[in-house]
């Protein structure tokens, strides 16, 4: 693997911002732009999934970084589970639910390969 010198350039970085995108542009949905605090809980936890991975790509161990994935793996299944809000209180269709979904499982398999390559890198 080629030495990775900017989060940028992590797939599980750039899968948070598709989530986060994805998340911001439904907000804009007539119903749920006006639920300021349910807005508000999934925004929060679509950039806390894209922003833990930077945040641990700057810190100085592998143990701190694999911890900050965790987080920002743990904030990818909040928005999961905000998804089903989303869709029980009828702010998104079916279809968007999926679209949600997808995109949070996308997240959540690139968190968990990066944190199993990086702990499989400290017993080499």
């Amino acid at each position: 693997m080629a030495k990775v010198e900017r989060f940028e350039e992590l797939d599980c970085w750039k899968a948070g911002r598709e989530l986060m995108n994805l998340v911001f542009d439904l907000c804009e949905k007539p119903g749920l732009v006006q639920d300021f605090d349910t807005k508000a809980q999934i925004k929060r936890a679509a950039v806390s999934t894209m922003n833990n991975v930077a945040e641990g790509f700057g810190r100085f161990s592998k143990i701190e970084f694999i911890r900050f994935l965790g987080i920002a793996q743990s904030s990818a299944l909040e928005v999961r589970s905000m998804a089903y809000v989303l869709l029980d209180r009828n702010y998104i269709t079916q279809l968007e639910f999926d679209s949600l979904h997808e995109k949070t499982n996308k997240v959540i398999n690139l968190n968990n390969g990066f944190i199993r390559y990086l702990q499989a890198k400290g017993k080499a």
